[in-house]
């Protein structure tokens, strides 16, 4: 037999002693040796079954899968849960198609996930973009004013739904409970895109989750911060305002007629930890971010995202399970580089300021304990002596990096851009001209700008940094982002 190459490289990448601060949350695996649930992964191939006469049907549950979603629900304290084979995008599909209609307007909070925007052309939904705060100084955004909420929604009395991130990549949360209670007061469905959040109904110490604050339904991705599979996530739907069967056949849509039973059994397996173990490992993981955060406070040149945050005016609270890091006198990606390459520790992302390490309850202190000396021993090689190149990357990124959260002016919605005529042109006569593609930096997968918007001199100019950053980037038809795709129209040759 040739070699597996894929499987070979997972099997070597897992066999190491790699630090994971990045999604899926059961972190290679280890925390299912440690609740002693070996024998479990040691019969993923045997599981992999269909639809038999024991093993029930996804999109029909009458059985077992209909009791493993029931418990689901009650451990997540909904009235409803439904397992996403998909990934949580064919549950954001999902869940804002059957809630709004071909035509209607809906709110979204601009700092939203690519698939928020994939949902609006599939379902031909009109958008109202509303911007968050921002934070300069950490190049991050904060959260959504619930005043602003309102007020759109006293403008634009059409609308259906306002749809909102939380908590965000960050761990930013606005105050959901407000702007849901503000939703309902003008008969809008609240939803929530709450990828991020799987977690927070494990302590009183994290952000309330969307069920506390009375929304109609939150897509969870029970990969990214608690134990099952990758691309295996919950929708959760609370009281009437959304259509449940209208939810069902938009579920069937846009999920395989060939559910994975090994990703639902993980389902069925983390919403079990959750529920039996849950509070206890979420308490080891806080105390052992806090002698982190304690061990690193005064690291020279070091920074980190804390509570203090929520003394800004749109920030209700902070998820403490993400940690955002800043070394002074090195970029985020030079950081990030160095942790994987010198101490073979894997951080989610990076940015031009610092770098974002995602915890579960998967983590060990041993973790946290490599990351505090490899940070600790950065600071003394970096921070002090910056090296010529970063220097001079730094000076381009001050220069040229524009935080912007004004929002892009919309010519056309985002379904009608899709489909209309398209070509390419250089990247740095494109200004004043409209996008003809979707531009996804990535992670964490937030627009920067949207197919049918204008394109302004700052987006140009972030272009041009994420491409001497090298950024991961998707939705650019031009891989070397020299050309830019537009939308040709009678008044562009």
């Amino acid at each position: 037999m040739k070699k597996t190459l894929l499987i070979e490289k997972l099997i070597e990448i897992s066999n190491g002693d790699k630090v994971s601060f990045h999604t899926p949350g059961h972190k290679f695996g280890k925390i299912f040796t440690k609740l002693k649930c070996e024998r479990i992964l040691e019969s993923l191939t045997i599981i992999d079954s269909t639809e038999l006469a024991e093993t029930d049907n996804l999109h029909q549950p009458i059985g077992i899968i209909k009791k493993a979603q029931e418990n689901a629900a009650e451990a997540f304290n909904s009235d409803k849960t439904f397992f996403l084979v998909n990934g949580s995008t064919a549950g954001v599909y999902a869940m804002i198609m059957s809630a709004v209609e071909p035509g209607n307007k809906i709110i979204i909070g601009r700092d939203c996930h690519q698939s928020v925007i994939n949902a609006l052309i599939l379902g031909d939904i009109q958008p109202i973009y509303i911007y968050p705060e921002a934070d300069v100084k950490n190049g991050i955004t904060l959260g959504i004013s619930p005043e602003k909420v309102e007020a759109l929604l006293v403008e634009h009395k059409e609308i259906k739904a306002v749809l909102i991130t939380y908590p965000t990549y960050y761990g930013i949360a606005s105050d959901l409970k407000k702007i849901t209670e503000i939703a309902h007061k003008y008969d809008k469905i609240m939803l929530v895109d709450g990828a991020h959040g799987a977690h927070l109904g494990l302590s009183e110490k994290l952000p309330i989750t969307p069920m506390e604050c009375g929304v109609d339904a939150v897509v969870e991705s029970t990969h990214k911060t608690l134990l099952s599979l990758t691309q295996s996530s919950m929708l959760h739907v609370k009281g009437n305002r959304i259509d449940r069967e209208k939810l069902k056949f938009m579920l069937r849509v846009h999920q395989s007629s060939s559910p994975s039973y090994i990703l639902m059994a993980s389902l069925d397996l983390a919403a079990n930890i959750y529920k039996e173990k849950g509070n206890y490992l979420m308490d080891n993981l806080l105390c052992n971010i806090r002698e982190f955060k304690k061990r690193i406070k005064n690291v020279e040149g070091v920074t980190i995202l804390d509570e203090r945050i929520t003394e800004r005016k749109s920030v209700e609270a902070l998820d403490q399970t993400k940690i955002y890091i800043k070394l002074k006198g090195v970029l985020g990606s030079r950081f990030e580089q160095v942790l994987r390459k010198d101490y073979d520790i894997e951080m989610e992302m990076a940015n031009e300021k610092g770098v974002l390490g995602i915890t579960s309850i998967a983590n060990e202190k041993e973790d946290f304990s490599k990351l505090a000396l490899a940070i600790e021993e950065i600071s003394q090689r970096y921070s002090k002596v910056p090296k010529p190149e970063d220097i001079l990357k730094n000076i381009i990124t001050n220069n040229n990096c524009n935080f912007s959260i004004d929002t892009p002016e919309c010519i056309y919605t985002p379904r009608k851009a899709h489909y209309m005529k398209k070509g390419p042109i250089l990247l740095k006569k494109s200004v004043g001209l409209v996008c003809g593609e979707s531009i996804v930096p990535y992670p964490p997968g937030i627009p920067l700008i949207v197919a049918g918007e204008l394109i302004r001199e700052e987006t140009v100019q972030r272009l041009l940094q994420i491409k001497r950053e090298k950024t991961k980037l998707l939705g650019m038809k031009d891989a070397n982002m020299e050309y830019i795709e537009i939308i040709q129209t009678n008044e562009v040759k």
